[in-house]
């Protein structure tokens, strides 16, 4: 008890200032401490990251932002862009990066951007001055709103925050990424996995009343745990349903019951509101992949 009095007595005594960075400097210590930890226990699987990482890229609205392009003289300068960056950072895991801002002083700010890969302890950080000042229309503008100076650092510290991860991120994974970003802007994308897979299983529902947990229970593992050759899986198990060659009994336990969530069962669920506004188009089925199925699961 004396000990905690005294230590109360001693806090009292130092200047407020003092006391609330120390105990800001050791929550912040406790967290750094606590998502490495945590880096550590549950370490990132490479071969599922990078498939995270180019279902993303399927997507068009990202497809159509992953790359930036400039001219600088006669040459054209491109790279992926701040968007691309971000993707890539969250779904490879345990990437810690952002941007602070140091300092604010009259007309300027100090700013940091910073990536750290919790795993390998593999850190970039860029340090920066921002002036409160932007030029248009021929002039230099000084900006005397907070809100117009959030913008400026923010605008300015996205160009090195995308240099920070992009140097944390192996580059073949990154290069990979851009190719299939311009192979979605081609047409040559049947679209992310994930939404093939949760398409697959509304049509599985509407047709057959083969629910997810029964599916889930066939393969023996999560829907969202599904790789391409269980989706090719699916594919030859309504095909064979459909010609009359098997019957639902033959594949699926109709008293299969559920045994976890996940987002694609979230979507699952939602299929019941929409269901009726779906409708399974005979153009869709013509233009399936021959190769598969003349399933309109893509």
């Amino acid at each position: 008890m004396s000990q905690l009095t005294e230590q109360f007595n001693y806090q009292q005594s130092q200047p407020q200032g003092n006391v609330l960075a120390q105990s800001t400097s050791s929550r912040e210590m406790e967290e750094v401490k606590g998502a490495i930890f945590m880096a550590r226990q549950f370490p990132r699987n490479v071969f599922q990251a990078e498939q995270r990482i180019l279902d993303s890229c399927k997507r068009i609205s990202l497809a159509e932002t992953a790359v930036y392009q400039y001219k600088r003289g006669s040459a054209k300068i491109s790279g992926p862009s701040i968007r691309l960056a971000e993707v890539v950072a969250q779904n490879w895991g345990n990437i810690d990066s952002g941007i602070k801002e140091l300092e604010q002083r009259e007309g300027e700010s100090d700013v940091m951007a910073y990536a750290w890969d919790l795993e390998t302890n593999t850190r970039q950080t860029k340090v920066f001055t921002v002036k409160h000042s932007m030029k248009a229309k021929g002039s230099i503008k000084k900006l005397t709103d907070p809100r117009d100076i959030y913008e400026k650092v923010a605008n300015d510290g996205a160009r090195r925050l995308r240099s920070c991860i992009l140097s944390v991120i192996p580059g073949d994974i990154v290069e990979k990424a851009i190719q299939q970003c311009e192979e979605t802007l081609r047409g040559n994308s049947n679209g992310p996995l994930k939404d093939r897979i949760s398409n697959a299983l509304n049509i599985f529902k509407g047709e057959y009343r083969v629910t997810q947990e029964m599916v889930e229970e066939r393969f023996g593992y999560n829907a969202e745990s599904f790789s391409e050759y269980d989706y090719v899986e699916l594919i030859k198990i309504y095909n064979s349903l459909k010609d009359g060659m098997s019957k639902v009994d033959d594949w699926f336990n109709k008293d299969a019951k559920k045994k976890s969530s996940s987002g694609l069962a979230d979507a699952f669920n939602e299929e019941k509101k929409t269901g009726d506004k779906e409708e399974v188009r005979a153009d869709d089925t013509n233009q399936a992949d021959p190769q598969q199925s003349e399933l309109p699961f893509d």
